[in-house]
């Protein structure tokens, strides 16, 4: 423990996981206890750092307005930007909304940013509606992603991310109870929020929703569910289990972290492809954990 708070995160690859699924597991010691870092992670705002990619975030109340939105039309003028705005406007095939959602949509100019009116619009109904439906229903009433072809229930792939790491399931077991991710998961709720950021170079929105309960021993657990995308992944789950320790003759957390995906793009990858996945997956978590570490040292 001692040398681990001295050093950088230490990444490993999770227990194997076929087809779209991939995994990452993380460890890491930081100063002070459990609450503190559950409080940490609960202000961090990675806008901050531009190598995360994460161009807005916003934290929502369960019942949003269009007004909970209103940064969409602020957002920056980037490649990766007007590439969401281009597929929004074709009602590409890689966007990820259901048929009845991809009716609600109507072109037109107009708005002074990168996003034309009738895009922000257009997000700004679904990011809601999306929103309130996962407060009263949890990941289960989200409406799939069927707007061409296969339907992709976020439940579903959340329910397969973890029947495929059954020690992890059965360590969580207790905090994430027999309803999976929803808002029967955690102790105090779901706390809501969206981000626009970048992946591969697409302009991704995204919503998702943090939990955290206290465990025996003064240990910590905490949730972090991505359970809508627009695209670039289907679901994203980001499970924590925190330990009081002490590191150097200082109360500090060991954090143990574990990240799964379910992304279209990975079930086509195998041998050396899958592993270059993989490990940008653990360099995009090291670089996440080193900014979240530097921000809250200080």
């Amino acid at each position: 423990v001692n040398e681990l708070a001295k050093s950088d995160v230490k990444t490993m690859p999770g227990p194997p996981m076929g087809g779209r699924f991939l995994s990452v597991q993380s460890c890491y010691v930081v100063p002070g206890s459990p609450e503190k870092h559950i409080e940490a992670l609960r202000q961090w705002n990675p806008t901050k750092h531009r190598e995360l990619k994460v161009f807005l975030h916003s934290d929502l109340p369960a019942s949003p307005t269009a007004a909970n939105f209103t940064k969409l039309k602020d957002a920056p003028d980037n490649a990766s930007v007007r590439a969401l705005v281009t597929a929004t406007e074709k009602l590409g095939s890689d966007l990820q909304i259901s048929k009845e959602e991809a009716k609600k949509f109507s072109g037109g100019g107009g708005g002074g940013g990168v996003m034309p009116a009738s895009v922000v619009n257009f997000w700004t109904d679904i990011l809601t509606t999306r929103t309130k439906k996962f407060a009263s229903g949890g990941s289960s009433a989200q409406p799939p992603y069927d707007h061409t072809g296969e339907a992709i229930r976020p439940s579903d792939e959340f329910s397969s991310l973890l029947k495929q790491q059954d020690k992890v399931r059965r360590q969580f077991s207790a905090f994430l109870g027999g309803t999976g991710i929803g808002r029967g998961a955690g102790s105090l709720g779901p706390e809501l929020y969206w981000e626009l950021l970048d992946v591969d170079d697409q302009g991704v929105l995204t919503l998702g929703a943090s939990y955290h309960r206290a465990a025996s021993g003064g240990a910590q657990q905490a949730a972090d569910a991505l359970y809508y995308a627009s695209g670039g992944y289907y679901v994203v789950l980001t499970l924590y289990q925190m330990w009081p320790v002490t590191a150097n003759g200082k109360p500090s957390t060991l954090v143990w972290r574990g990240d799964m995906i379910s992304s279209a793009a990975l079930a086509s990858l195998h041998g050396v492809e899958r592993l270059g996945s993989e490990s940008a997956m653990r360099k995009d978590i090291s670089k996440a954990v080193t900014a979240f570490r530097e921000d809250t040292a200080r």
